[in-house]
């Protein structure tokens, strides 16, 4: 146990010494009793203080408290995997996420608030922060004046309950291919988001870019509509910046989790979804160090008009 400790993190001072010699404390006691009995209460003080020193050692080596996030959201959130590929990225840097997330094809946050599900899933499990992401277009009325109306209600609505529940809130953007309708996105969803007080993640902006300086990414699916894999991990990235105020190194990444197409199916919410096993879906991805690294350039880079916006620590 006490050389585990000194593999992982050797504390410094007296618990530091107690995990690099796992011995001292045996000899210890053999050295107080060639003196005696009237040396039992230091015998008992050194027991003690060992224990202290071990304990503090032992944890030490514990793995830090998982920071558990809630995905809700869509196709965009679920096709290449998003949840999958930040406990991944996470992994990667010695930290520990776990994500579940509540998904349908085509689903709006408006749909999530009108079934509950998102308020069964928080009464239920204790999360850290919920993702929220909404159906592509509808801050921008794609679908009519009311998809605006009902995206920035379900927004504001949502936030409040994962408040309630003692979870952070983030608002993690869509994206447009066009330029100028890429603009108008990333206005409207920071206006929605500050409105009231959430940490918002833009994509759209960095989507054009990325695009732009590594156009060889797989940014887009086949379709030329949902996350290609580029994108999935450029999304974990930003949201890793807003979980741990720092961006990843860049490393090989491997990410053992099924890689959901457009079409996938899900369970209803019990209190998360989970994949209905189907013919064709593809195990895992691959992602080498030098695409890692052209990513995190992307994920890094400076863009007029975008300030950080962290997500609050839990």
């Amino acid at each position: 146990m006490f050389k585990t400790c000194v593999d992982i993190a050797a504390p410094v001072g007296l618990a530091g010494q107690a995990c690099a010699d796992p011995c001292a404390h045996s000899r210890g006691k053999a050295a107080l009793s060639a003196h005696g009995g009237k040396n039992v209460r230091m015998r008992g003080l050194l027991a003690m203080v060992m224990a202290i020193a071990c304990g503090t050692c032992a944890a030490a080596a514990q793995p830090d408290t998982p920071i558990r996030v809630l995905f809700v959201g869509n196709s965009i959130t679920y096709v290449g995997n998003l949840p999958a590929v930040l406990n991944t990225l996470a992994a990667s840097q010695h930290r520990f996420v776990r994500s579940d997330m509540i998904v349908r094809g085509g689903a709006t946050l408006m749909d999530r608030l009108t079934d509950g599900s998102v308020e069964r899933a928080l009464a239920q499990r204790h999360y850290d922060y919920v993702v929220l992401q909404e159906r592509g277009g509808d801050l921008l009325c794609s679908f009519g004046p009311k998809s605006c109306r009902d995206a920035v209600f379900a927004l504001h609505r949502l936030a409040r309950a994962v408040r309630a529940h003692g979870a952070k809130p983030i608002y993690l953007g869509t994206y447009q291919t066009l330029p100028i309708v890429s603009t108008h996105l990333v206005a409207a969803e920071a206006r929605a988001s500050a409105r009231w007080s959430i940490a918002y993640v833009a994509v759209s902006d960095r989507l054009q870019l990325g695009m732009k300086s590594h156009p060889a990414e797989a940014w887009l699916y086949a379709d030329g509509a949902h996350p290609g894999h580029a994108l999935a991990l450029l999304e974990a990235t930003l949201l890793y910046r807003a979980l741990f105020g720092m961006d990843p190194l860049a490393v090989d990444l491997e990410v053992d989790a099924p890689m959901y197409k457009p079409d996938a199916r899900f369970s209803p919410a019990s209190p998360t979804s989970q994949g209905i096993a189907r013919d064709g879906v593809a195990m895992g991805q691959s992602y080498p160090k030098p695409t890692v690294a052209a990513i995190l350039e992307v994920a890094a880079a400076k863009i007029p008009g975008d300030e950080p916006n962290p997500a609050p620590s839990p």
